[in-house]
C-alpha cells in the first residue's frame, strides 16, 4: 500500500481477544468513530466478506463499503486487511491490521498483541496531501487507542 500512514500500539490482551474486537462490527458504533456498521455479507469461515459502514466525522459525512481478507490463525494472531468498494465521499479507504502475541509481563497470561495498523484513505473532494495524512494520522491513532480500551475493557 503506496501512501499510507502507519502506527503501532501493544495491547495487554491476547491476539484472539482483539481479533474478537476487530471482527465484531456491530458494537463498533459503542466505541469507535461510526453512526452503523452492518455486516452485508459473510466467506466461508464465517468472517464478515463485505461490511457497510455509516460514518459522520467531522466534515466527512459518507456511507461506504469495506471488503475484508481475513489471514488469521487459531490464536488470533495474522492480518485482516480491507479496501473499499463502494462510496460516496471516500475515494480510497485501504487497510490493514496485523496482529503478533507478545510477551507483555502486565497482560493477564503474560502475553499481549502488537497490532500494526496500515491505512490509505482518499476522498473526492479536492484536499492538499498534507491534510490527507493529518486525517490519516489522525484516524490511526484513535483506532489504535480507541480499539485497546475496547478490548481491555471487554477482557
Amino acid at each position: 500500500m503506496a501512501d499510507r500512514t502507519e502506527s503501532r500500539i501493544v495491547i495487554p490482551a491476547a491476539p484472539h481477544e482483539v481479533i474478537e474486537v476487530i471482527s465484531d462490527f456491530e458494537n463498533y458504533p459503542q466505541w469507535a468513530d461510526f453512526k452503523a456498521a452492518t455486516i452485508l455479507s459473510e466467506d466461508e469461515g464465517g468472517w464478515a466478506h463485505e461490511v457497510e459502514f455509516e460514518l459522520e466525522a467531522g466534515l466527512i459525512k459518507d456511507t461506504y463499503v469495506l471488503g475484508y481478507d481475513w489471514q488469521i490463525t487459531e490464536t488470533g494472531e495474522g492480518s485482516v486487511s480491507w479496501e473499499l468498494v463502494r462510496a460516496e465521499v471516500l475515494k480510497a479507504m485501504n487497510g490493514t491490521y496485523a496482529l503478533d502475541a507478545v510477551d507483555l509481563a502486565e497482560a493477564p497470561g503474560g502475553v499481549g498483541t502488537e497490532v500494526h495498523y496500515q491505512l490509505h484513505v482518499d476522498v473526492k473532494i479536492p484536499m492538499l496531501g498534507v491534510m490527507k495524512r493529518k486525517a490519516e494520522k489522525m484516524i490511526v491513532d484513535t483506532a489504535l487507542k480507541s480499539l485497546s480500551a475496547r478490548v481491555v475493557k471487554d477482557g
